[in-house]
């Protein structure tokens, strides 16, 4: 993100790598095994032509499935033309963690496209994504019980479909050829929830780490989401619904940090005016209402705040900037957004911060949720929805009739209605989201040398790990 400079030197996959070291200190598990599950298992880089009229351009690309412990392999495709191998990789790793702390049975995946979508035409884009995608089927790295890809930075819905229709064309006949891919429309069997599922989940995670008074009261904070200050970087799916669904839960958001710069009001921000100002102006900046603005999106973080989400891209937070960041909890909504030694930094200063595997989870926890749909061919809650209401009506048909009480008819519908598809989905999604937080917070608690949140996650994901391949006999 432009405001806070990428070091040239930085390897993601080993600082992930590091962290993994780190919790393996609180295992005991064989240092090979540890180190199967550290390794990548599959890397496939390669290129292919693509026609700009009359002359051609090679698009370089990426695939990894990082562990094969459980089946598919799951994770999104990156488009960006700072995407690399190593990125990749790392990306794939957490997928790999994060889905054995969210207890989804996948495997680690990711893959990358090298281009700015913004210089290229609808067609072209259409184009770059179906030829990735008959090069994945190629070399078999795609498919509903091989590798699932899903929306990442720069994807989405339509690339998703773009991607289903080639498989599907390709695999004449297959059944769960949909199956082949999450993030779908609608209209191609997607889930709903789906879009804002990894937004919600970073909410739901915000709403868990402030719910514990022991927590709170070490930072000296008040238990709740209400009158909380958050700084939010990232104004995309991610970054934008997180802070909607905040806003909802009593939250004030008082600062938004985009790629052209920062705006700040520590009275609170009115987000959906934010976005309706970007969409006519192109910027976040000039709006009427912020009290600071900076155009350096990196002193947007560096704000009076209470909780601060970097909902971007990795590498935001480091230790370059850690010790002006003056918020007592990061919750990370961005894959990677904290190095580990800022990190160390924040942790050592009395902070907490809620990590990424956990914290952006939702989004696969959804996609698992679409998957499931695919392969069951039927949407949520269709067997049994009627069947809920009608229950649920003569249940208060019995109560009005034995007591004399009368609901109104808006009374009765609240009561008796049947769980939709979106509703069954959020409250998977929650519970998922409350289940996980308490469990890496309490392998923390029970073990006083366990410093943070992260490494505790991380000895939760290692632990699943390794008792997935030792019970497939794959380790002795």
């Amino acid at each position: 993100m432009a405001g806070i400079n990428q070091q040239q030197d930085f390897h993601f996959f080993d600082d992930v790598c590091r962290f993994v070291d780190k919790a393996a200190q609180f295992t005991d598990h064989d240092k090979g095994l540890l180190s199967q599950i550290k390794a990548c298992n599959s890397v496939y880089r390669f290129q292919f032509p693509i026609r700009r009229g009359n002359s051609f351009e090679i698009i370089h690309a990426w695939r990894v499935e990082h562990s094969h412990h459980m089946m598919p392999t799951k994770g999104g495709i990156r488009y960006s033309d700072m995407v690399n191998e190593d990125e990749v990789m790392a990306l794939a790793a957490l997928m790999t963690y994060k889905c054995a702390i969210v207890n989804v049975p996948f495997g680690g995946g990711k893959g990358g496209i090298k281009i700015n979508t913004k210089n290229y035409t609808t067609a072209e884009l259409e184009n770059i994504t179906r030829r990735y995608t008959v090069e994945l089927i190629k070399k078999n790295f795609i498919g509903p019980g091989i590798d699932v890809p899903a929306p990442d930075y720069g994807s989405g819905e339509r690339e998703m479909a773009w991607i289903a229709d080639t498989y599907m064309m390709m695999n004449p006949g297959s059944l769960d050829a949909l199956g082949c891919v999450t993030g779908k429309p609608i209209a191609l069997h997607g889930v709903h929830g789906r879009k804002e599922a990894t937004g919600r989940g970073v909410a739901f995670a915000t709403r868990e780490c402030v719910s514990i008074a022991e927590d709170m009261k070490k930072l000296g904070l008040s238990t709740g989401l209400e009158d909380k200050k958050i700084i939010v970087q990232g104004l995309g799916n991610v970054g934008y619904n997180a802070a909607k669904y905040l806003i909802e839960f009593g939250a004030t958001i008082v600062g938004i940090c985009e790629y052209e710069g920062a705006i700040y009001n520590e009275n609170g921000l009115d987000l959906d005016e934010i976005v309706s100002h970007r969409k006519s102006t192109g910027s976040i900046l000039g709006y009427s209402k912020a009290k600071k603005e900076f155009r350096n999106s990196g002193e947007g973080l560096e704000q009076e705040c209470d909780i601060l989400i970097p909902a971007a891209l990795e590498n935001q937070i480091t230790s370059d900037n850690i010790s002006r960041i003056k918020a007592k909890i990061i919750i990370e909504g961005a894959n990677g957004p904290t190095t580990p030694d800022a990190a160390a930094a924040f942790i050592e200063a009395g902070g907490i911060i809620v990590p990424d595997m956990y914290a952006n989870a939702g989004g696969v926890t959804v996609s698992y949720f679409e998957w499931l749909k695919n392969l069951s061919h039927v949407s949520f809650g269709r067997m049994d929805r009627r069947y809920a209401e009608n229950a649920n009506k003569n249940i208060l048909n019995t109560i009005e009739s034995a007591t004399g009480l009368s609901l109104s008819a808006a009374q009765r519908a609240i009561i008796a209605k049947g769980a939709s598809e979106l509703e069954l989905v959020n409250s998977g999604l929650e519970d998922t989201m409350v289940h996980s937080y308490h469990e890496i917070r309490e392998k923390m608690v029970s073990n006083n040398k366990i410093p943070d949140l992260r490494t505790a996650a991380f000895v939760l994901a290692l632990d699943k790990i390794a008792t997935s391949y030792i019970n497939m006999g794959i380790w002795p």
